[in-house]
Parts: C-alpha cells; sequence; structure tokens
C-alpha cells in the first residue's frame, strides 16, 4: 500500500470518526432532555431507563440478526458486555437520568461533557495515547469549559449540593469505561456486534434492580406520553450506542470521550429554548471552550495519524 492510499485511508477514518462523535454526540444530548420529559410524566428514572435500554437492544439485535452479526457468547465477551454495561451505560446513565429533575438537564449534559479529561490522563498513564500538545491543549479547553459552568452551578443560590455532587461522579464511571472498552476490545468483534451485548447486559442489570424492594419498573398508566417517550428514547439509545463503538474503534479513547462535550452543545440549547430551562451562567464562555476542545482534539488526532503514516 502506498503513502499516497495510506494517507486516503486515514483520512476517511477521521472523517468516519469526526461524523460519529458529532451525530453521537448531538443524540446524546437529545437523551438528557427526553429524560427530564420523563420525570414530567411520573415516569421514574431507573423505568424510563430499563424500558429505553430494552427497546435499543431490541432494535440492534434485529439490526445483527439482519446482518448475521450475532453477539458472540464467550467468556471474554460476557465479561466485556458486563463491565461495559456497568459503566458505561447501567450506572452512569441511572445517575444522570436521576439528577436531571434535581439539577436540569442542561447541566447534566454539560457534566457529561467532563470524561475527556479522565479518559486523557488515563490513556497516557496506560500507554494508549502519546503525549501531543494539540490534544493536551484541546482536553484542557473542554475541562476548562465545563468547570466553569459546574462552578457557576454550584455557587448558585438554590442549587442541590448532594445532586451536583452526585452527578459529578458519572463522568468518573464514562472514563473508565472508556479506556476499557478500548484495552479488551474482544479480537475480531465488530461493533455493531458488540453494542446489542452490551445493551442487553444492561437491560438485565436494570431490571435485577427493579426487583429490589423500592424500585419500581412500571410505566405510569393514563398516560401514552410516557410510551412515545420510550421510544423515542429506545431509537435515541440504538443510534448513540452503535455509533459509540464505531467512534470507539475509528477514534480512540479520548476522542471518544468528547461525545459529552458536543452532547452538551446540543443539549443546553434545547433545554433553554425548548424546556424553559434557565440558561446556565457562564453559558457563552464554558460552550466557547468546549466547542475549541473539540477542534484541537480532532485536529491532534489527525496530526498523530499523518505522523505515523510518514513513519511507515
Amino acid at each position: 500500500m502506498t503513502n499516497t492510499t495510506k494517507s486516503a485511508d486515514s483520512h476517511k477514518t477521521g472523517l468516519v470518526a469526526l461524523g460519529c462523535l458529532l451525530l453521537g454526540g448531538a443524540l446524546l444530548g437529545l437523551s438528557t432532555n427526553l429524560a427530564k420529559l420523563a420525570g414530567e410524566v411520573q415516569l421514574s428514572p431507573l423505568a424510563f431507563l430499563y424500558w429505553s435500554i430494552s427497546g435499543a437492544t431490541v432494535m440492534l439485535l434485529s439490526l445483527a440478526g439482519l446482518r448475521r452479526k450475532w453477539p458472540p457468547m464467550t467468556r471474554r465477551t460476557l465479561e466485556y458486555y458486563l463491565v461495559s454495561a456497568l459503566v458505561g451505560v447501567a450506572g452512569s446513565n441511572l445517575i444522570f437520568f436521576s439528577a436531571v429533575p434535581h439539577v436540569g438537564a442542561g447541566f447534566v449534559a454539560l457534566i457529561i461533557s467532563l470524561p475527556p479529561l479522565f479518559t486523557y490522563i488515563g490513556a497516557l498513564a496506560l500507554g494508549l495515547e502519546r503525549f501531543r500538545m494539540t490534544r493536551a491543549a484541546g482536553v484542557a479547553a473542554a475541562l476548562l469549559g465545563a468547570g466553569v459552568l459546574a462552578t457557576n452551578k454550584l455557587a448558585a443560590p438554590d442549587a442541590d449540593v448532594f445532586w451536583v455532587l452526585l452527578a459529578l461522579a458519572g463522568p468518573v464511571l464514562l472514563a473508565i469505561g472508556n479506556l476499557y472498552r478500548t484495552l479488551r476490545w474482544p479480537t475480531g468483534v465488530s461493533a455493531d456486534a458488540l453494542a446489542p451485548g452490551m445493551l442487553l447486559a444492561a437491560a438485565i442489570m436494570l431490571l435485577t434492580a427493579g426487583l429490589i424492594p423500592g424500585f419500581s419498573l412500571a410505566v405510569p398508566g393514563g398516560q401514552p406520553v410516557a410510551l412515545w417517550l420510550i421510544g423515542a428514547q429506545s431509537l435515541v439509545f440504538s443510534g448513540q450506542f452503535l455509533l459509540l463503538f464505531i467512534l470507539q474503534k475509528t477514534g480512540g479513547p479520548v476522542m471518544l470521550s468528547l461525545l459529552g462535550a458536543v452532547g452538551a452543545l446540543v443539549a443546553v440549547p434545547v433545554a433553554v429554548f425548548l424546556q424553559g430551562e434557565a440558561p446556565p451562567p457562564g453559558l457563552f464562555v464554558g460552550a466557547l471552550l468546549i466547542g475549541l476542545g473539540v477542534a484541537l482534539v480532532t485536529l491532534g488526532r489527525a496530526k498523530t495519524t499523518d505522523a505515523h503514516q510518514r513513519a511507515r
């Protein structure tokens, strides 16, 4: 393969990664706003998450069946599904969905933009990334933007400190999931085979949680809008997690961690203009820094790939 061909393939892969980042982030931003609407019709976070994840699982399993790419069931892949589901789906999303009624969809979306720092530090420590100033600056900018917004939220007189702090634990789980999926990706297994396996494991975990006394998976009766919201969230989840795995493969864990930053740029305007939330203090500065961070990390990835191609 010539250097020109390699460069063209690298450019194509970069475009695929960027497309998955932008579209997946948009779906993530939409997801937090749907969670707020679910709370307004008395649909509990656990029930909304369980039924939505179950619907997305059926959709992706159906797609896998049509393409004859069923999720493999081996000891290695079962471990992969369970751990990925716990930190990247069930645990983190349950925290975020539970926090939305207390701190707002806009703030939760902004909190989901925090994983880049944790992921980047972990990737450097584990040897998954080489230090590049451009990417480091991008991660720092995205983190600083989210930090501006989070600090302003905590300083508000009506801030619910418990839920703000609990929401901050979600990005840690997401960063762990980003690194784990890269390190333990089963050899030779495609993204569209792994995604439904992970969602199925998450649905089983949430079903088990719903059997604990005091928790419920019931959908409120007399609220047909609840079923529409579950259907919409199922579609969002199916696209979001399929794109997540494709981005994981093409862009790596650090670029993947920027999904939350892109999601924030979508979710906050939706929350403000369509759901009537007050704009988070520091929104302009925070959004500008987050956007700059996404651009720098994407540029840094392109430079790294080109350098690898020239070295071959």
